[in-house]
């Protein structure tokens, strides 16, 4: 049911006309507007170049929103939610197309916000064009889409940008994995639960593995992705906040700022990685053709539009230390990569050997305790333990049994399931930026990021390796974590 806090707002949305707003937004609106937690007169005003007025807009959102969203619309919701709707032609180059945003604003007095679903160099345009129109208000939200700049500089030019238009409160940079039920989970199962609370540590936890594997390629995307690469793209963002969340010290209050601050505090004790130890630290690929789900694939340099000569990197491994007194003397293995031969994303944390030696001398090969934390698809917990084999053999024998959770689907049913989007859409309607990245965190993160980068581009050993479309990555993975005596947990 509608919540108290979930005031009237004006949605202004440029680039409605874009992927991102049919494949996600739309069918995020649609959905909070049928669990009616919409306020009833917040309003959805869609901006764009295209000749269209708003009957053409309503009937293009009606089409992408079945498209995407999988499910039977429903007429009345539809009715409701299309009454929201209202389309304005702007050229965003264009600061005189503002003024007709304004008019339409000020027929109510409802909380503004601007999601800017475009490209990083349309930014600017946009800053100007609402601050000449005096639409940048002190109540006023914005709301940013990830890559912020492709570097620490190009991230602080943007941000700097910004902040003449806008307050730090007023900014809500969207990292979408922080709208997922897994990812808030992570909070919970560590700091709810005091089995785990008072296990978290290097005393009892021996490495740390996460990856977040891609069936997919660069879906016509190749100009954008040889620009960023997978570390920018995944380990930039993604991958270094799963790492902080289940790094952090305990905040003070699950849903308060202090989240956003703790996670700022991980980032800043990541060990650097630069041109002197890249090649002990990091590996990197680029996939070669090969079968995905039994079908051919091309080749990242065959992609349409392909420069033959480049070295972007589609796969990446990583082996992180923290200076941190928790976690010192754990290694984290991160690993993300395009062509892999499944779609998942997991935590595992390998647990240290019991210091038993009777068990030890049963069987010296046995493999520690994991708890292995599936994000997607399906997300669930595992927790693999040993256990005495029954039998009426003299040799006492162990083997690892798997104490396994429901997915949370099995367990609360389809319709808790929540939309990482319909998560942050309606956060960012009550003004709660506990789930958005803070300018903090992002510089911290490319802080971090831009020595790897360089070291990549500095060094005279190429260590970019090809592999197989439809494989785990290529062979320098492996070896990453072999140096290191470990292995990569294996997708089941």
């Amino acid at each position: 049911m509608l919540k108290e806090n979930n005031l009237a707002c004006d949605l202004v949305i440029f680039g409605a006309k874009g992927d991102l707003t049919k494949r996600k937004l739309l069918p995020a609106l649609y959905k909070l507007e049928q669990y009616q937690e919409i306020n009833e007169n917040t309003r959805i005003i869609a901006t764009g170049r295209a000749n269209w007025d708003t009957e053409n807009y309503i009937k293009i959102t009606k089409i992408a929103i079945k498209k995407f969203l999988n499910e039977d619309i429903q007429d009345i919701v539809w009715k409701k939610f299309s009454a929201r709707i209202i389309f304005c032609n702007i050229n965003v180059y264009e600061s005189s197309h503002f003024f007709r945003l304004k008019k339409i604003l000020k027929q109510k007095n409802n909380t503004v916000i601007y999601y800017c679903a475009i490209p990083p160099e349309t930014l600017n345009s946009i800053f100007i064009g609402l601050g000449n129109a005096n639409l940048n208000f002190s109540s006023s939200r914005i709301i940013l889409e990830k890559p912020l700049g492709i570097s620490l500089q190009t991230s602080r030019e943007i941000n700097n940008h910004l902040s003449k238009y806008f307050l730090e409160k007023q900014i809500f940079r969207i990292d979408h994995y922080l709208g997922k039920d897994a990812i808030l989970n992570l909070f919970s199962l560590r700091f709810a639960n005091s089995l785990l609370f008072h296990n978290w540590n290097n005393k009892t936890i021996d490495h740390v593995q996460i990856t977040v594997a891609e069936e997919v390629g660069i879906e016509d995307r190749w100009n954008y992705f040889n620009k960023m690469g997978q570390t920018r793209d995944m380990v930039q963002n993604h991958l270094l906040q799963i790492l902080t969340i289940i790094t952090m010290d305990a905040p003070s209050n699950i849903t308060s700022e202090t989240i956003r601050d703790k996670k700022v505090e991980i980032l800043r004790t990541l060990k650097s990685i630069n041109i002197d130890n890249i090649h002990k630290k990091t590996a990197r690929g680029q996939y070669s053709s090969g079968l995905i789900n039994g079908e051919k694939v091309l080749a990242y340099l065959d992609e349409n539009g392909a420069n033959k000569n480049s070295q972007t990197e589609t796969f990446v491994a990583i082996k992180i230390d923290l200076n941190h007194e928790r976690w010192s003397g754990v290694p984290f293995y991160l690993r993300t990569g395009k062509r892999l031969a499944h779609k998942y994303s997991e935590i595992v944390i390998f647990f240290k050997k019991s210091p038993i030696e009777s068990f030890q001398n049963f069987n010296s090969t046995l493999l520690s305790n994991k708890l292995i934390i599936r994000l997607e698809p399906d997300p669930n917990i595992q927790f693999d333990i040993l256990n005495q084999i029954p039998s009426l053999k003299s040799k006492y024998e162990l083997d690892i049994i798997q104490l396994k959770s429901y997915t949370l689907n099995e367990k609360y049913s389809q319709k808790y399931s929540v939309n990482a989007y319909e998560r942050l859409l309606l956060e960012s309607m009550r003004g709660i930026q506990s789930l958005f990245v803070s300018r903090e965190e992002v510089e911290e993160a490319w802080k971090w990021i831009d020595p790897i980068i360089d070291g990549w581009k500095n060094t005279k050993k190429n260590n970019l390796q090809l592999y197989k479309s439809g494989s785990w990555g290529p062979k320098n993975s492996n070896i990453l974590l072999a140096n290191h005596n470990h292995s990569w947990y294996e997708f089941n």
